[in-house]
């Protein structure tokens, strides 16, 4: 980095910070409406025999919510925006009900890169281009990085990522590059950026190629972000807010938006129960628009005519065995031959890499092109010294980022990550575009938004900041050994006798950092019903997980658990697919089902996977991939 660039990144930084470059002390949580109100909270989220109320319970509240009575915020979408929107409104003192159309965290959510980014290249950005948005958007997202895990630290924690220069230009440059991103986390650092020769990289990270097209590795600069799961926290937050007394209600569709003849104001929404087909109304003082890619289709229930605020973008993530990354390193190429960003991270014991980014159209099921998938194939054989397979993919697919649109941009690359809160409709606020990482302040956005526009009358401030999610409260990274030194995996055998087996260790650390301190309640159905046996080979996954989600989480469809609930079919389509009858069976058991919505069940699983391209689904041609 030149003289030049340095200053220039002073200036910005001065700027940014009112002429310090630390950030400022978070905002204490009495000054937020904390103190007794945040202790209540915590102590009826954290209780372990706290149980979200029934689904009946739920829709009969949205019912019930009239013209003459309404709720204070209806929010539409589950995702990690509108989940977050949810628990931020309850735990205000407001009364709140959520509908989602799929499942809570079915579209981007949980099909993100996994990654808790302060935003590296946004900083790179913000330095080269003096672009203040840029700058905000990374002092904004280290600052919500390290929240995010304290409050979730059971399905999220720091990720060394490992970033390989080829030459000694490219070690000074990411070098200096990534202090100065630790410099600017300030008391957010997660831990501190160093550099490692050629010969300590390779035992960190066996598989990196020692040289590339031409040159020799001249050592490595690491760095740390956060890593989560991501669809398993969107659930925790649904239930969080839940427990704290919203109505979520998933599998729910709004079909229209109620409007007042009077005042033209929106007033609430027609919904449809997807399971049922049954239709009600449910009123609000202020809806709140966070469907995510499909905000535009709920503003154009107002007006068809409405300008579209949506690019969307196509990310592509593939996944391949755990010997292609080490456990506890990821590795990440800044700059590919293409520009492209390029990453290969551990995850849930399988290794993650990607991603794309693309235009592409709006659709519930995006899929991946077979050349995206090779693209990233390609990328990571660049700096890889094993061979590279396509039949090592264990699955791939595709989400849509919902990028908030500037008309003047040429690229979705170009486009903010920030996010945009805006009410063009009297009553109804829409909050899209952001990221993951972002999501509690998001929320924070659109219910300060949402109490403007309705004038409510909140009991107190926003507490999320300080609020840990349903599974957190007293979770200890040990907590896994109490699992498995107290429990036995009671399973049936194919002759139908129930026979003991250990509650291993990586079925005990799986359930410790997908439920936290509820993972208890699941050891203890696997241990007293006899549901101990594992749904695929050579994964951790538990029967007991689909009988405590039907239970506790809202998990509806054979869908619902193997995409959002279990990771399964983002980690191995082939494996989920093996796991299905037996899903469906035990859901069947938990909900009632005749054989008819069994074998409904079966088949829509079925066509959801064929979505995620394994080796087994990908298209050949004259041995090649079309």
């Amino acid at each position: 980095m030149s003289a030049s660039s340095l200053r220039r990144l002073a200036a910005v930084l001065a700027a940014a910070s009112g002429g310090a470059v630390y950030l400022s002390p978070s905002v204490a949580s009495s000054d937020r409406g904390g103190g007794p109100i945040l202790d209540s909270l915590k102590r009826r989220i954290g209780d372990p025999n706290a149980s979200v109320p029934s689904r009946s319970a739920q829709e009969s509240v949205l019912i019930g919510a009239s013209s003459s009575d309404p709720l204070d915020v209806l929010v539409i979408g589950g995702g990690a925006t509108g989940s977050g929107v949810a628990l931020d409104a309850v735990t205000r003192g407001l009364r709140v009900g959520l509908v989602e159309r799929e499942d809570f965290s079915s579209g981007t959510s949980s099909r993100s890169t996994k990654l808790i980014h302060g935003g590296v290249r946004y900083l790179e950005k913000a330095v080269f281009n003096l672009d203040y948005g840029q700058l905000k958007l990374v002092f904004h997202a280290l600052e919500e990085r390290k929240q995010l895990i304290e409050n979730a630290p059971h399905l999220c924690h720091a990720l060394p990522c490992m970033t390989p220069c080829f030459d000694w230009f490219e070690v000074v440059y990411f070098w200096m590059g990534l202090k100065m991103y630790d410099l600017v986390a300030g008391p957010r650092l997660l831990h501190l950026s160093r550099y490692y020769s050629a010969q300590e990289s390779a035992e960190l990270f066996p598989t990196l190629a020692r040289k590339g097209k031409d040159k020799s590795l001249r050592g490595t600069v690491v760095y740390y972000d956060g890593q989560m799961n991501d669809s398993r926290l969107n659930v925790g937050l649904a239930c969080t807010a839940a427990l704290a007394g919203a109505a979520v209600l998933n599998h729910a569709k709004v079909v229209s938006l109620i409007t007042d003849d009077a005042t033209k104001r929106i007033i609430g929404a027609r919904v449809r129960n997807n399971l049922t087909g049954k239709e009600f109304d449910s009123y609000a003082k202020v809806v709140v628009n966070a469907a995510g890619p499909f905000c535009d289709s709920i503003r154009k229930m107002v007006d068809e005519d409405t300008k579209p605020m949506i690019c969307p973008s196509s990310g592509v993530h593939i996944v391949l065995p755990d010997y292609y990354s080490p456990e506890g390193m990821g590795l990440i190429v800044p700059k590919t031959k293409d520009g492209r960003v390029v990453f290969m991270l551990p995850w849930l014991g399988r290794t993650v890499a990607g991603t794309t980014d693309s235009n592409t159209s709006i659709t519930p099921l995006p899929e991946p092109h077979e050349d995206e998938i090779q693209f990233i194939l390609d990328a990571i054989s660049d700096y890889l010294n094993i061979k590279v397979r396509r039949a090592d993919v264990l699955s791939a697919w595709s989400g849509i980022r919902p990028l908030a649109m500037d008309p003047t941009a040429k690229s979705t690359e170009s486009i903010s990550r920030d996010h945009v809160v805006f009410e063009e409709n009297p009553g109804l606020v829409t909050i899209t575009g952001g990221k993951w990482t972002t999501y509690r302040s998001m929320a924070e956005d659109a219910v300060d938004a949402a109490i403007k526009s309705g004038k409510l009358s909140p009991t107190n401030g926003c507490v999320t900041q300080k609020l840990q999610i349903l599974g957190s409260h007293g979770w200890e990274p040990s907590s896994f050994t109490a699992l498995a030194q107290q429990y036995v995996r009671m399973k049936k055998t194919y002759g139908g006798k129930v026979v003991p087996g250990a509650m291993d260790t990586a079925a005990a650390k799986h359930l410790s950092h997908a439920y936290g301190s509820m993972a208890d309640r699941v050891a203890t159905i696997a241990q007293e019903e006899g549901l101990g046996k594992k749904l695929a080979h050579g994964h951790p996954f538990l029967e007991a997980e689909v009988a405590y989600c039907a239970r506790h989480e809202y998990c509806e469809s054979a869908v619902d658990f193997i995409a959002r609930r279990c990771r399964i079919a983002f980690l191995d389509t082939d494996a989920a697919a093996r796991a299905l009858q037996r899903v469906v069976e035990i859901l069947a058991s938990e909900h009632k089902w005749d054989k008819s919505r069994e074998k409904q069940e079966l088949q829509k699983a079925k066509e959801f996977l064929q979505t995620f391209k394994s080796s087994k689904n990908a298209q050949f041609h004259d041995g090649k991939h079309n």
